[in-house]
């Protein structure tokens, strides 16, 4: 079984999913009581969020770096970014790694090719919604056209990430607010929704929407499951 190195803290709360989903990922392909091999380099939220609105990604990108090499030179065989939002550094992490990054875009748009979906609607921070990192790669390398909510529904649901989710702040209001928004995404013509920051399941599901619902945090971690088996007779 290969070691899965995740970059952490962006918030905590998500990273405490994904280490729980690929640990039950593992014990459901393995049964008994196996879990992940794996090792993960928790930032301080604070310091990357206030980066963040100062738009100061090249620094993030430092700080993404150091902590990829720090996972590297601790064992991982491969490294995942437990966040959507710093994939916008995602060239300055691979640029120092010797081992592979997994992207969270790639096994997210696998999924949608595989339910046959080509438009979809995008939720995340303000960020991944507004800057072409995230969009260009879903079009330029998969082919999926990306829709976003207007103007001030990406405020609303980037404030809601910030102020509640990250906090672990989850009220029936923001839910609403997302059903709606997700609503809209239909009308225009969305085949499916991404839950394109980690926190964002922490709120909604595919109980609560009528669009499929894509949930980039669970299917990175199945990657990552996936890819830690590979060669695995056990699997």
């Amino acid at each position: 079984m290969k070691t899965i190195g995740l970059i952490g803290g962006m918030s905590w709360e998500s990273s405490a999913e994904y280490y729980r989903l690929i640990n039950q990922g593992m014990k459901a392909r393995l049964g008994g009581h196996f879990n992940a091999r794996s090792i993960m380099a928790t930032v301080c939220f604070e310091e990357i969020k206030a980066l963040q609105h100062a738009q100061q990604w090249d620094e993030l990108g430092r700080c993404m770096q150091q902590a990829a090499l720090q996972l590297e030179a601790g064992g991982a065989d491969f490294v995942l970014l437990c966040t959507n939002t710093m994939h916008r550094v995602a060239p300055e992490i691979e640029s120092v790694l010797k081992v592979p990054f997994v992207h969270i875009v790639d096994p997210t748009a696998q999924a949608l090719r595989h339910a046959g979906i080509r438009r979809v609607g995008l939720l995340g921070t303000r960020f991944t919604m507004e800057q072409e990192f995230y969009r260009a790669r879903m079009r330029d390398l998969h082919g999926i056209e990306v829709l976003v909510p207007d103007q001030a529904d990406r405020e609303l649901v980037h404030q809601v990430i910030y102020d509640e989710l990250c906090h672990g702040i989850v009220r029936d209001a923001a839910r609403a607010d997302y059903q709606r928004i997700v609503a809209s995404l239909q009308a225009q013509g969305a085949g499916g929704v991404v839950l394109g920051c980690t926190e964002i399941a922490l709120l909604i599901g595919q109980d609560d929407v009528a669009l499929p619902v894509f949930d980039s945090t669970a299917l990175h971690a199945q990657a990552a499951v996936t890819l830690a088996l590979q060669g695995d007779k056990r699997d």
